[in-house]
């Protein structure tokens, strides 16, 4: 697998925070929402989504408030409404009126909650793996992937064979597990500035339960089966619940489908983006 070239940076201030992104293409705007386990970053959730896209869209990849190289704050309040007020003053900031999104984990509920409050920012969504509403009686609560990511910088603190655990748990190829995103993953996390804002109280979890039958932009939810973090029941419950949505569950997949079965999942989120992209 060649590993692809990163964007240039570049960075922008939103009430009064430095949120680094990158940006490639030009065409209808595609914003990429990463996840928030430690370490992620916009690049290292999309590294291999970002080319597929590049050719024919204005591909815009930003690093959520305390990941990557944007500006590391201890998150207070509910985080979806937090975020997702943040990303639409970031698209005021760099001159995106309507755009499609991607988000994967949290930032497919950060995308959910942006077009239930400002629909006319959201023309389609696609969400991997992201559980805005409680899990069933069917699995734990929360699940054991998001409980190892809460556990990350309690007791004994980062270590890389924490990191190694959740970046295991992540996928269900364990080739996709290598010790370079490892290792990556593992730096980026205890950069000191990352380690201050995650020294006070986890930030409030926030749901959108009573919320998703007012999110009106076509949703696709992508899911693999062996997801750790987020059960399928999850998603069988957002269908019921979101007027125009479909699912996408990939067999032998874990929480990064977007990583694991990249080919497919490229070509599945452009048709789906593609349908009548002129409305």
């Amino acid at each position: 697998m060649t590993a692809a070239v990163a964007p240039e940076s570049r960075f922008v201030e939103v009430d009064g925070l430095r949120i680094h992104y990158q940006e490639t293409g030009s065409g209808q705007p595609l914003v990429m929402l990463h996840g928030t386990g430690p370490g992620a970053s916009g690049w290292s959730n999309f590294r291999l989504t970002v080319p597929a896209f590049a050719g024919d869209r204005r591909v815009i990849v930003p690093d959520l408030p305390r990941y990557g190289r944007s500006s590391k704050i201890a998150i207070q309040g509910p985080r979806l409404t937090l975020l997702s007020g943040i990303i639409v003053k970031f698209l005021d900031a760099i001159g995106v009126e309507r755009a499609d999104f991607i988000g994967n984990s949290m930032g497919g509920q950060i995308a959910m909650k942006l077009a239930i409050d400002h629909p006319e920012r959201v023309r389609r969504l696609v969400a991997i793996g992201s559980p805005p509403v409680r899990a069933s009686s069917m699995g734990p609560s929360p699940a054991e992937g998001i409980r190892m990511i809460e556990g990350y910088y309690k007791g004994s603190g980062p270590s890389l064979d924490k990191m190694r655990a959740i970046i295991q748990a992540l996928v269900y190829d364990q080739r996709f597990a290598t010790d370079e995103v490892i290792q990556a993953r593992y730096q980026d996390s205890i950069d000191p500035e990352v380690l201050a804002a995650n020294a006070g109280p986890l930030w409030e979890r926030e749901h959108l339960e009573g919320q998703l039958e007012r999110l009106a932009a076509p949703v696709m939810l992508i899911w693999g089966q062996d997801d750790r973090f987020a059960q399928l029941d999850i998603a069988l419950r957002m269908i019921r619940e979101l007027p125009n949505a479909r699912l996408l569950v990939f067999s032998r997949c874990g929480h990064w489908a977007q990583v694991e079965h990249a080919a497919e999942f490229n070509r599945a989120v452009r048709t789906f983006l593609e349908v009548d992209l002129a409305g």
